[in-house]
């Protein structure tokens, strides 16, 4: 595990210091943050290889700060961890949704930290996953895994590392359902540890990064199964019956 650099942004200085003592002991630079104001401009200065965040920050809240960070093209597929007392099940889906990769909730063990932190630093550093070679074509969509670029007609359609990956592998795959489970290790890699609900939140953005072309019908929720991408075209056979969220 190649060492990092850690942003750390928390108000509260005893579980700041807790955090940044524990990356530290596993090999890790980190640096801190009290508020998003400040982590803003020392993300100008250089991004760190990762972010942790509190939720309850003073003036701009974590989940807020995500959400521009997500905005940006520099700091759209920074890995993004969530660290905050909230616990109930409606606050960690909006931060999944809103581009948390992980989310821990207070008090935690920092073993179990240190873990979670390895895990997403393992995906970002493994090699990617087998990609095709060539560009795939289908429903009027068009994915090139060369350039990056996924295409409908003459538009472009912008959206982030994650979610090109995601959709590369259900389109080389159309019509399958596959489990959450397993889209984590065919996207994410086997050695992560991370909630399966990462992959509702990274399809609902896969699905908003495709409305602009109307492509976001073609991602389906088999509910109780998984996911999968239908190839019908657009203005042709009908959908699936499976319910789509």
């Amino acid at each position: 595990m190649r060492p990092a650099h850690i942003l750390v942004i928390e108000n509260e200085p005893a579980i700041q210091e807790l955090i940044a003592l524990n990356l530290s002991m596993a090999g890790h630079t980190v640096s801190r943050a009290r508020d998003a104001e400040s982590a803003l401009l020392m993300l100008e200065d250089s991004l760190p290889t990762m972010l942790m965040t509190d939720w309850n920050l003073p003036g701009q809240s974590g989940l807020s700060l995500i959400r521009r960070l997500r905005g940006h093209l520099s700091t759209r597929d920074l890995p993004i961890i969530m660290v905050t007392a909230r616990c109930g099940e409606p606050d960690k889906i909006m931060a999944l949704e809103s581009g948390a990769d992980d989310y821990m909730t207070k008090p935690f063990s920092p073993r179990e930290m240190v873990a979670r932190v390895h895990a997403l630093l393992r995906r970002l550093q493994a090699p990617a996953a087998p990609q095709a070679a060539d560009a795939v074509q289908m429903a009027g969509l068009r994915l090139d895994p060369h350039t990056l670029r996924v295409t409908a007609g003459a538009r472009e359609l912008a959206m982030g590392r994650v979610e090109f990956k995601l959709l590369n592998f259900l389109m080389n795959h159309p019509e399958r359902v596959h489990s959450r489970a397993h889209l984590l290790d065919q996207v994410w890699g086997n050695a992560v540890y991370l909630d399966e609900r990462t992959v509702d939140a990274h399809v609902g953005r896969l699905r908003s990064a495709l409305q602009p072309s109307g492509h976001q019908e073609h991602i389906e929720t088999v509910r109780g199964s998984g996911y999968r991408f239908v190839a019908w075209e657009q203005g042709g056979r009908a959908v699936h019956e499976a319910a789509r969220a």
